[in-house]
């Protein structure tokens, strides 16, 4: 076990790995070592008191998740390193809907459809109800469906607000709400969940039944989330049910460059992460270690 990684830290870095009384923002730029910092985090609070599977760090990608695993091994040892919850927010929270499947009326064999199985549905669909599909692009209902989810609007939320319907009906689509309900009916039925209902049904899980909440709340001591400015209005309201009690988060993010506004990425998050947390100390790594100052300053205006 190395314990003499804090060393390797620059003064930012250090003060944010060894913070741990409350939540906290780190606004890091690329290039300043956050991913060291998580990584270091991690292993700083295995080290003081905190057991692998009470800490829940958040991805957006595998990749992400599975070097960081692997630098955490390395100080902490595999053995503690594989206990962690440590993955996609899509990875890990199929993974807590399938333990906790019957309070939403599923199994935990429940099938996830990629892009091209929800698009083959949606297809069928708008064949079944009669809409011509050169207006009704399978495509375009699609994204308008995935970007209702992202904002945790289900297809009852969704027929009643006056705002969507009026857009859809400016983009000649007035039917999509029927679309949306069907399509969430037929997912039900078929026992499947697409990539975005994996967000909404945690919400659910955790909105509807406290009790399960609060075992996870319970169990996530910890919860760290990277590149917290890609996240959509679902996953920081996940996030908020898990950490609003006991405000032990960190998040690490770019307040510069957010790459998922197409999903539904909410630069806000960031933005307004301490209105919400209003204890939170900021950290910023301001020390760039791929570049010049030169290049950092040109990239940042």
């Amino acid at each position: 076990m190395n314990t003499n990684y804090i060393e390797e830290l620059n003064k930012s870095q250090c003060a944010a790995v060894t913070y741990n009384d409350g939540p906290s923002l780190v606004i890091a730029g690329a290039g300043s070592g956050k991913t060291r910092v998580l990584t270091y985090k991690i292993a700083y609070l295995l080290e003081n008191g905190y057991n692998p599977w009470n800490i829940l760090a958040l991805t957006f990608t595998n990749k992400a998740a599975r070097e960081m695993k692997e630098r955490i091994a390395r100080q902490v040892g595999m053995e503690r390193a594989r206990y962690l919850w440590m993955g996609t927010f899509h990875s890990i929270f199929s993974r807590i809907l399938r333990a906790e499947a019957q309070y939403i009326g599923f199994t935990s064999q429940f099938t996830i459809y990629d892009t091209a199985d929800s698009k083959s549905l949606l297809r069928s669909i708008i064949k079944e109800m009669g809409l011509n599909e050169k207006t009704y692009k399978p495509g375009t209902v699609q994204s308008r469906i995935s970007n209702a989810k992202n904002h945790l609007v289900t297809p009852t939320g969704y027929a009643a607000n006056k705002e969507a319907y009026e857009g859809d009906m400016a983009a000649k689509m007035p039917a999509i709400r029927d679309i949306y309900t069907r399509y969430w009916e037929r997912c039900r039925q078929a026992g499947a969940m697409d990539f975005d209902d994996l967000l909404v049904y945690t919400y659910i899980l955790f909105r509807d039944f406290p009790d399960v909440l609060a075992r996870y709340r319970e169990q996530f001591r910890y919860v760290l989330v990277d590149e917290y400015q890609d996240t959509n209005y679902a996953q920081h309201s996940i996030v908020l049910q898990l950490t609003k009690e006991n405000q032990r988060v960190c998040v690490v993010g770019d307040d510069a460059q957010s790459i998922y506004s197409f999903r539904g990425a909410d630069i806000d998050n960031i933005l307004y992460f301490t209105k919400i947390y209003p204890d939170t100390k900021v950290f910023k790594l301001e020390q760039n270690y791929r570049s010049t100052q030169t290049i950092v300053c040109a990239a940042n205006s």
